[in-house]
């Protein structure tokens, strides 16, 4: 006789999954059952081919250039938006003869409306394998004493241009099961900065848009990253004191347009939630995250008003 007993009973509840492992929350991953298993299947970002298209907008200088420049040498044919043709020619020229990749200049004033139009229907109609949104402008010193029109295009730029360029790709990824879209907000966006107040508010609405639509996507093979930096190196602003922003933030401290492009793409590969690079951002984060804003706003407030030369 068999004294080994009944068989244990499987909780119905509880599902089995294959050495892959449970996908983590918002992990972009397919869920295959395979006999009775679920086996998680990782969904890449798009490779480089002949019709797709990588788009980066702001792309004439700074992180922008260097997103063109990092997506070329992996082998995407690109189309480069800005305000400034002659600096988008000599970019795409440049890509072009060391990479061998196509590239399409637009140059567009994505604050003006009608301009934006027009890029994001041509959008529509491309494969695009991903969208960096990328081009944004800042602003300092106390609301009241800024001039409208520019605090008004600042939030055409740096919120609805976004929203719309976001728009026009979605369709076509998800109808693909593929693309990858990076937001560039900013460490800026993580709590209130009295004197930047319309640029930190604008990069919140990005920081928090793009974690969202990560969300929303993460069963729809289209990764989102946010890329959160802090200080990085693309020139001084014209309207910024720079003896004073040297003495608040030290050279070492600043990164590399490059080092910022190259992460962010990586983590747009591994479909991260958001990207942080150099030391400054992290610590801006967490600082945020744990100092009540009551204290940290007044304290980056002030020095944001030094910036400007307040």
């Amino acid at each position: 006789m068999d004294s080994a007993g009944p068989a244990p009973r499987r909780n119905p509840y509880v599902r089995r999954f294959a050495p892959f492992g449970r996908p983590r929350p918002g992990d972009n991953s397919r869920r295959a059952v395979v006999a009775g298993a679920v086996r998680i299947e990782r969904v890449p970002l798009p490779a480089p081919s002949s019709d797709d298209l990588a788009v980066v907008t702001g792309a004439s200088h700074g992180i922008g250039e260097a997103l063109a420049t990092e997506l070329a040498a992996r082998g995407y044919n690109l189309l480069l938006t800005a305000r400034r043709e002659e600096l988008l020619n000599k970019l795409a020229a440049r890509l072009t003869g060391k990479y061998g990749v196509a590239v399409d200049v637009w140059p567009a004033d994505l604050a003006d409306s009608t301009q934006r139009a027009k890029l994001a229907d041509e959008l529509a109609t491309r494969k695009i394998a991903i969208l960096c949104a990328n081009a944004g402008v800042a602003t300092v010193g106390p609301v009241a004493r800024l001039d409208p029109a520019g605090e008004r295009a600042l939030v055409q730029l740096n919120v609805v241009a976004v929203h719309d360029l976001v728009l026009a790709v979605l369709p076509g990824m998800i109808e693909r099961r593929a693309g990858g879209i990076l937001i560039s907000g900013s460490a800026a966006g993580n709590s209130p900065i009295p004197n930047n107040a319309a640029y930190s508010s604008s990069k919140a609405f990005l920081n928090t848009f793009s974690e969202a639509l990560r969300v929303e996507l993460r069963s729809c093979g289209v990764h989102v990253t946010l890329l959160a930096p802090g200080p990085v190196s693309t020139g001084i602003a014209d309207f910024v004191d720079s003896s004073t922003v040297a003495k608040l933030v030290p050279d070492y401290l600043w990164v590399s347009p490059e080092l910022t492009a190259k992460k962010s793409l990586d983590g747009l590969r591994r479909n991260k939630m958001r990207v942080v690079p150099g030391l400054p951002g992290k610590i801006m984060s967490l600082a945020s995250q744990y100092l009540p804003r009551a204290i940290l706003a007044p304290i980056v407030g002030n020095a944001y008003k030094k910036m400007g030369g307040g």
